[in-house]
């Protein structure tokens, strides 16, 4: 059998160096894991337990609200007057999705046909692209080697009214680029210049380092007559696994995903809702704690590497690090090099090019192991780097 929307989405990229990792942990060996972003930590004990309380009730058990319950669209608009000062009709403007990746993926569908093109940053998180894909639009990559570049490549190409859509997201997933407002007041009046609309994915607004803060798209005067912004819980509250995330802003963009999702879910079960209202409306203490871990690991690696005479910058967000294979194994490119760290240093990364071709020449570490575990990783690596 052929499906032809099958055969738009190619392998990605890191499930080669995945298969490699499981073969060679079925020989025993001991290979370290910085290849996947899924967060190890566990779920704040209080955002579990209110879990566990819902799920006895029978009440909960029954369909939900696609959209999201009440509490918990506006525990999303509390916490985003909270963190950004930003004012959000709970009923109108913002909505409920399991996860971002299925939030974005469906407003894409939503506003999208066959045919319309979407602009999208490249390198990036995969399903920025192929949400666009998938549903029959055709694809335009934005450089974001830096702020200056994007908005520069930006213009020229939204001058020549090519792009319905940007879809975009600071701080970046992989490249770990960070942007003040300033950047998101200029692709706000970009937009409005050439009639575009703008997704941004916000997805690490709280793994942030060393006093930075990141700003969000809807600060920027204007921002909510033309775009939306997605949050996931999986990253700040640790919640990768229960698939939650919400969609804010515009108010003809939500009442689209709105529309869409009323036909394909009844969503979340309404436990995990109960839960993750609590998450967005209680101590935040338990967010701190978990970005000082990453921060701690970041530390680890960086200077790790550094030590080794690998150069790499510590990210002010994320919890990625982001770096150009050294000049030695350059000519082999990002998934060679990435088998190579796997075969010879036992140690999982991925590879830039699965992010798009722009992000060939570097590799993705997740920090996503314990610092023990790191420094392990750094005496792997330190042994091809002797090769």
């Amino acid at each position: 059998m052929e499906f032809e929307r099958i055969k738009q989405i190619p392998p990605y990229a890191l499930g080669v160096v995945v298969a490699m990792m499981t073969e060679a942990r079925k020989r025993g060996e001991d290979v370290i894991n910085l290849g996947m972003g899924n967060p190890d930590l566990p779920t704040p004990p209080h955002i579990v337990a209110k879990m566990k309380e819902a799920t006895d009730k029978p009440k909960n058990h029954r369909y939900s609200v696609s959209r999201g319950i009440p509490k918990l669209r506006m525990a999303i608009c509390k916490w985003y007057q909270r963190n950004f000062g930003v004012e959000l009709d709970w009923d109108s403007e913002a909505i409920a999705t399991m996860g971002a990746k299925e939030g974005l993926s469906h407003l894409i569908y939503a506003l999208t046909m066959p045919g319309d093109t979407v602009l999208v940053q490249n390198p990036t998180y995969p399903i920025h692209t192929y949400a666009a894909i998938i549903a029959g639009a055709q694809t335009i990559p934005i450089r974001s080697d830096s702020p200056e570049i994007f908005l520069e490549q930006l213009e020229e190409i939204a001058r020549t009214g090519k792009g319905k859509i940007l879809i975009f997201s600071f701080p970046s997933n992989p490249t770990t680029l960070a942007v003040e407002l300033a950047f998101f007041e200029r692709v706000v009046a970009l937009a409005k210049q050439y009639q575009l609309l703008l997704v941004h994915d916000l997805a690490y607004a709280d793994i942030v380092f060393d006093g930075y803060q990141a700003p969000s798209l809807l600060q920027a005067k204007g921002a909510k007559d033309v775009g939306v912004e997605i949050y996931s819980l999986s990253k700040g509250y640790s919640m990768p696994g229960w698939r939650v995330g919400f969609v804010v802003g515009n108010r003809e963009m939500v009442t689209a995903l709105t529309r869409i999702k009323s036909y394909l879910d009844y969503g979340m079960f309404a436990p995990i809702q109960i839960a993750a209202t609590v998450a967005l409306d209680g101590p935040q203490a338990c967010v701190k704690e978990i970005v000082e871990i990453y921060r701690r690991r970041r530390d680890v690696l960086c200077d790790g590497l550094n030590g080794l005479g690998w150069a790499v910058e510590k990210p002010k967000a994320t919890m990625f690090v982001w770096a150009k294979i050294p000049e030695h194994f350059a000519s082999m490119g990002s998934l060679e090099f990435a088998k190579r760290l796997l075969t010879k240093g036992l140690v999982t990364v991925s590879p830039g090019i699965g992010f798009g071709p722009f992000g060939e020449g570097y590799v993705r570490f997740a920090l996503v192991e314990n610092e023990k575990r790191i420094r392990q990783a750094v005496r792997g690596i330190k042994k091809v780097m002797n090769l």
